[in-house]
C-alpha cells in the first residue's frame, strides 16, 4: 500500500504531502481543483513521460516521492536484489522522481539511482492506476489478452515462450538471409571462382609480404652493406694492421712478461686473451653477414616481381596486405562452398527452424490451455460481480480462437458481451454504453487486482456516468475490495465518498501572486460539508447535510 505521497513544485502544487491509510481512501474536489494533477505526479513514479512544463518554479527542481509498504508485494525483493537496490528492513520502498528545469529526469528507488524501466517494473508490482481514458482499453484485444494472461498466471510460461519464439524467428531470419545470399552468389558464381583462382595462383603464405619487403630493402642496399662489412673486417682482421693481429702480439708480449716474474702481469694477459676471443667472434659474425648479403640483382628482380603481383591484387580487391588477401580467399571459398552446397545448408536451417517452432508450439499450447481455463472462470466471475451493478442480464463470452504462431502465442482473444436477454454477445464497442463500460472495467480491475495481489488500486472517476442505486452499489463494491487491498478513488459520487475509511479534499487557494492546489484530510464534520456539497452544491443546505449524515451513519 501507499503510505505517503509528497509532491513539490509540480504544476499548481507548491508542496503537498498525503498520508494514506489502509482500506478505501476517497479523494474529492471540484472540477479543476487539481485531482488530476496528483495522479499525473503519481504516474511519473510508474515511468510516465516527464515534461518540464509542469515545473512551476523554474529555479528549482520538481520532486515526487512515495513511500510504499511492500509486505504484500511478492517477488519485489528479487527485483531489488537483481538491480543492487538495498531492501529496507522495515518493508518499505521509496520511489522518487526528480525533474530539473533543464529537462533532466532522474529516478531513484531507496535512494539508489535507477533507469525508468527498473522503476516501472517495481511500481507495477505496487500500484495500478485506472483512469477514465483506460475504459477504451476494454475494446483492445491486446489488453483483453493481457487480462486473461494475468488471471492465468502465465508470466513464467510467457517468458519461456518469448525466448523460444525468438530462437525460432532468429533461425528464420538466418534462413532468409542465407537463401538470399545463395541466390545472389549463384548469379556471381563464375566471377567469384575467377577471383578465388587469382588469389590461389599466388600461393600466398601468411606474413609473406612483410618478409619480402624486408628482403627487398636489404637487396637494394647490398652494395653499401658489403662495403661497411669490408671496412669493419679490414679494421679487425687485416694481415698486418688488423685489431686481431695487434691483440695477438700484445697478448704474446704480456705472457712473456709473466714468465719473467715482472709484477702482477698475469691478469693483464688474461684480459687480452678474452678481448682477442671476443674480437675474433665479431669478425666471424661479420664474415657470415658478408656471405649472406651479397649483391644479387637476379634475386632482387624475383622479389620485385613477386611483390608487384601481390600489390596489384591488393589494389584490385582494396585490401592492405597479403594476409588480407588470404582472408578474402577463404571468404570467397566459403561463398563457393555455400553455392555448391546451398541446398544442404538451407535444408539444415529449415530443419532447425522446424525444431525451434515445435519447441515454441509446445509452450504456446500450454499457455493456450491455461488461457481457456482462465477465460471460463473469468467470464463467470465477471457476470456474477457485475449483476449487482445494474447488469443483471449480463452475459460474457471470452472467445479464444487459434492463430498462427505470433509473439503472444497461438491465440486471439475477444471479449463479447450481451446486456439484454434477447441480445447476442457482441464486442463491447458495439453494445455497451459509457456507463456500462466504466462498470465493466471496475469489475475487471477488481478481479485482476485480487488475482495479482496488487497492494494498491487507484480509480480515477471510474464511476462517471452512473448515479442512484448503481452509485451506491459501486461504493459497496469498492469498500469490499478495500477489505483486502488498498483502494484510492477519485470520485464525484457522494454514495461512493461516504464509503471511505479516510477522505481527502483537493481545493484551490489564492495567495498574493498565484493559485495553488492544496489538499487536506477531512474530519467527520468536514466530510458532512463535502458530501453535502456533492449532493446539492451547497454545503449549508440542511437537507443535503442531513442526507450526508444518513449516508455516513448508515455506512460507518
Amino acid at each position: 500500500m501507499i503510505r505517503s505521497l509528497r509532491v513539490s513544485n509540480y504544476a499548481l502544487i507548491s508542496d503537498v504531502e498525503i498520508d494514506f491509510e489502509p482500506g478505501l481512501d476517497i479523494i474529492t474536489g471540484e472540477t479543476g481543483a487539481g485531482k488530476s494533477i496528483l495522479l499525473g505526479a503519481l504516474s511519473l513514479l510508474l515511468g510516465g513521460r516527464a515534461d518540464t512544463r509542469v515545473i512551476a518554479d523554474s529555479s528549482k527542481k520538481s520532486v515526487i516521492e512515495a513511500v510504499f509498504d511492500t509486505s504484500d508485494a511478492p517477488g519485489l525483493d528479487d527485483i531489488l536484489a537483481d538491480n543492487d537496490i538495498d531492501a529496507d528492513a522495515a518493508g518499505e520502498v521509496i520511489l522518487r522522481r526528480e525533474l530539473s528545469p533543464s529537462g533532466r529526469s532522474r529516478a531513484f528507488v531507496n535512494d539508489t539511482p535507477v533507469n525508468l524501466t527498473v522503476m516501472r517494473d517495481i511500481a507495477m508490482r505496487l500500484v495500478d492506476i485506472h483512469s477514465q481514458h483506460q475504459n477504451m482499453l476494454l475494446s483492445d484485444n491486446n489488453y483483453q489478452l493481457a487480462v486473461i494472461d494475468s488471471l492465468a498466471d502465465n508470466r513464467e510460461l510467457l517468458a519461456d515462450y518469448h525466448r523460444a519464439y525468438e530462437v525460432y524467428k532468429g533461425i528464420l531470419r538466418e534462413y532468409t538471409a542465407t537463401r538470399d545470399m545463395i541466390r545472389r552468389n549463384r548469379d556471381d558464381a563464375d566471377f567469384i571462382s575467377y577471383q578465388l583462382d587469382e588469389i590461389k595462383a599466388l600461393s600466398l603464405v601468411a606474413g609473406e609480404q612483410e618478409a619480402l619487403e624486408e628482403e627487398r630493402a636489404i637487396l637494394e642496399n647490398a652494395g653499401a652493406i658489403n662495403h661497411d662489412i669490408a671496412e669493419a673486417l679490414g679494421a679487425l682482421d687485416g694481415e698486418d694492421s688488423g685489431a686481431l693481429s695487434a691483440l695477438g702480439r700484445a697478448t704474446d708480449a704480456c705472457n712473456g712478461l709473466a714468465d719473467k716474474n715482472i709484477g702482477d702481469i698475469s691478469p693483464l694477459a688474461e684480459r687480452l686473451e678474452s678481448a682477442l676471443i671476443e674480437v675474433g667472434d665479431i669478425a666471424r659474425t661479420l664474415r657470415d653477414y658478408e656471405s649472406r648479403y651479397r649483391d644479387d640483382p637476379e634475386r632482387l628482380e624475383v622479389v620485385e616481381d613477386r611483390l608487384g603481383s601481390i600489390y596489384s591484387l591488393e589494389l584490385k580487391h582494396h585490401v592492405d596486405d597479403s594476409d588480407a588477401l588470404i582472408d578474402l580467399g577463404e571468404r570467397l571459398a566459403r561463398k563457393l562452398d555455400a553455392i555448391e552446397n546451398g541446398d544442404v545448408v538451407l535444408e539444415d536451417l529449415e530443419n532447425r527452424a522446424k525444431a525451434a517452432k515445435r519447441d515454441a508450439m509446445v509452450i504456446a499450447r500450454s499457455i493456450s490451455t491455461a488461457r481457456q481455463t482462465a477465460a471460463q472462470a473469468f467470464a463467470s466471475a465477471l457476470e456474477e460481480e457485475a449483476r449487482p451493478l445494474g447488469m443483471k442480464n449480463l452475459r460474457c463470452t471470452i472467445a479464444i480462437t487459434p492463430t498462427r504462431l505470433s509473439p503472444t502465442g497461438i491465440d486471439a482473444v475477444e471479449f463479447l458481451f450481451a446486456f439484454n436477454k434477447n441480445s447476442s454477445p457482441l464486442p463491447v464497442r458495439d453494445t455497451a454504453s459509457g456507463g456500462e463500460i466504466s462498470r465493466l472495467m471496475l469489475v475487471i480491475k477488481t478481479i485482476v487486482g485480487r488475482k495479482m495481489q496488487l497492494p494498491t488500486i487507484i480509480f480515477d472517476e471510474i464511476d462517471t456516468g452512473v448515479s442512484g442505486d448503481i452509485a451506491s452499489r459501486i461504493g459497496v463494491m469498492m469498500s469490499r475490495i478495500a477489505e483486502n487491498i488498498q483502494v484510492i478513488t477519485i470520485t464525484h459520487l457522494p454514495q461512493v465518498a461516504a464509503r471511505g475509511t479516510s477522505h481527502y479534499k483537493v481545493y484551490k487557494e489564492d495567495n498574493d501572486t498565484s493559485t495553488e492546489t492544496k489538499l487536506r484530510r477531512l474530519d467527520e464534520s468536514g466530510r458532512i460539508d463535502e458530501i453535502a456539497m456533492m449532493l446539492s452544491g451547497d454545503s449549508s443546505n440542511a437537507a443535503a447535510r442531513e442526507t450526508a449524515r444518513v449516508l455516513l451513519s448508515g455506512i460507518n
